[in-house]
C-alpha cells in the first residue's frame, strides 16, 4: 500500500501547504524459498487452475505434490542452520578468508532455501504455477492422475486441472518455433513417432494467434517424422500450449483424454459415467412420453428418442419406420390388455349367440 510522504513545513504562512506525495511501496514477496518470484522463460513446473481460491489451491498443491513426490523421489532433505559449513576461528583474522567464508555461507543458505516445489506468480487469475526442482513434472503428474483414476479417491477440493510444464519460452511466434524444434524431438523425432493433437490456451495475451501457433507447431512435428499423424479422438501424445502474458509454457503429455484433460475433479468420475447414462437410456427407449420431455429434444415425435438408441443414424429410412411401431406398442401397452379382453368377450358372446340360434 502506498504511504504518504509529508512535505516539510514552510516558514511563510501565506503560501499553501504542499500536497502529500505518495510513493509506491515495494510489493511484498510471496516466495521465501529463493529463485525467481514469477513465471519466466527457462522454468519447469506444474500449472494448476482453481476456482477463486488461490491460497487454498497452493496448500492443496503442496500437500498433493509432496505426497507423491516423496513416493517417487524419496523424502526431501533439508540443511539446518546449525549444520551449515563454518570456518575455523583462526581464519577470522584474515580478511580474504573471512570474505570467502561469508560468501560460502550465503550460497549455502540460498541452496538450503531452494525447495523441491515452490509457488511463483503466474500472471493470471485462478492460475497457480508451482516451480519444480530436480524432478520430471510430466512423470509426476501422470503418476498422480493414474493413481486417482485407478483408486477413484478424491484428494482435492479447489484444484481443477494440473498440467505439467516441461519448458517455457518467450510468447512470440519466432521464439516458440525455435524453441519447439528442439523441445519436441524426444517424442516425435525419428525413429520416435506417434499420433498427436495440439491444445492451445491463452491468458492475458492478445498478440498471439491460435491458428498460426497450431499450424506452425503441427508443421514442426511433421518435419521431425513424416509418420507422425494427427488424431483428435484418442491421440498418443497431446502437445499442451499455455500462454500467460509474454511466457509460453509447453509440455507433451500422455493419456490426455483418458484422464479427462488432466482434470482432478473429473478423473475420479470417469468410471461412473456409463452407469449414470444407462438409467436414461431405458427411459428414452421404453417410454415415449419421457423422451418428449428430454431437454434439447424439439421434435414432437417420440420416435426420434427411440431412433437414437436403437437404430444407427445412417439407416434413416429404417429408423423412421421400425422405432415408431415399437414405441406405439409400448405406449399402447397399458390399453392392450383391455382391448384383448374386449375382443375375447365379444368372441365369446358371438359364439353364444350362434349356439342359441342353432
Amino acid at each position: 500500500m502506498a504511504t504518504p510522504v509529508q512535505q516539510p513545513p514552510q516558514s511563510s504562512g501565506g503560501k499553501r501547504k504542499g500536497k502529500a506525495q505518495y510513493v509506491q511501496a515495494k510489493r511484498a514477496r510471496r516466495c521465501d524459498g529463493g529463485g525467481p518470484r514469477q513465471l519466466e522463460p527457462g522454468l519447469q513446473g506444474i500449472l494448476i487452475t482453481c476456482n477463486m481460491n488461490e491460497r487454498k489451491c497452493v496448500e492443496e498443491a503442496y500437500s498433493l505434490l509432496n505426497e507423491y513426490g516423496d513416493d517417487m523421489y524419496g523424502p526431501e532433505k533439508f540443511m539446518d542452520k546449525d549444520q551449515q559449513p563454518s570456518g575455523s576461528e583462526g581464519e577470522d583474522d584474515d580478511v580474504e578468508a573471512a570474505l570467502r567464508k561469508e560468501v560460502g555461507d550465503i550460497k549455502a543458505s540460498t541452496e538450503m532455501k531452494l525447495r523441491r516445489f515452490q509457488s511463483v506468480e503466474s500472471g493470471a487469475n485462478n492460475v497457480v504455477f508451482i516451480r519444480t526442482l530436480g524432478i520430471e513434472p510430466e512423470k509426476l503428474v501422470h503418476h498422480i492422475l493414474q493413481d486417482m483414476y485407478q483408486t477413484k479417491k478424491k484428494k482435492t477440493r479447489v484444484i481443477l486441472r494440473m498440467l505439467p510444464i516441461s519448458g517455457t519460452c518467450k510468447a512470440f511466434l519466432e521464439d516458440m518455433k525455435k524453441y519447439a524444434e528442439t523441445f519436441l524431438e524426444p517424442w516425435f523425432k525419428a525413429p520416435n513417432k506417434g499420433t498427436f493433437q495440439i491444445v492451445y490456451k491463452s491468458r492475458n495475451n492478445s498478440h498471439m494467434n491460435r491458428e498460426e501457433v497450431i499450424k506452425e507447431l503441427a508443421g514442426i512435428v511433421g518435419s521431425l517424422n513424416s509418420e507422425n499423424k494427427v488424431d483428435l479422438s484418442n491421440p498418443q501424445y497431446t502437445v499442451v500450449v499455455e500462454i500467460i502474458k509474454a511466457v509460453c509454457c509447453l509440455s507433451v503429455v500422455k493419456d490426455y483424454m483418458l484422464f479427462r484433460k488432466y482434470n482432478l475433479q473429473e478423473v475420479v468420475k470417469s468410471a461412473k459415467d456409463p452407469s449414470q447414462l444407462n438409467p436414461k437410456q431405458p427411459a428414452q427407449a421404453g417410454n415415449g412420453k419421457e423422451a418428449k420431455l428430454e431437454p434439447g429434444d424439439k421434435s414432437n415425435d417420440p420416435a426420434e428418442g427411440k431412433n437414437q438408441q436403437v437404430v444407427p443414424e445412417n439407416n434413416e429410412d429404417l429408423g423412421q419406420t421400425k422405432p415408431r411401431s415399437e414405441i406405439q406398442v409400448v405406449n399402447e401397452g397399458g390399453a392392450k390388455p383391455e382391448l384383448e379382453s374386449q375382443v375375447t368377450e365379444r368372441s365369446e358372446s358371438n359364439e353364444n349367440d350362434l349356439s342359441e340360434e342353432k
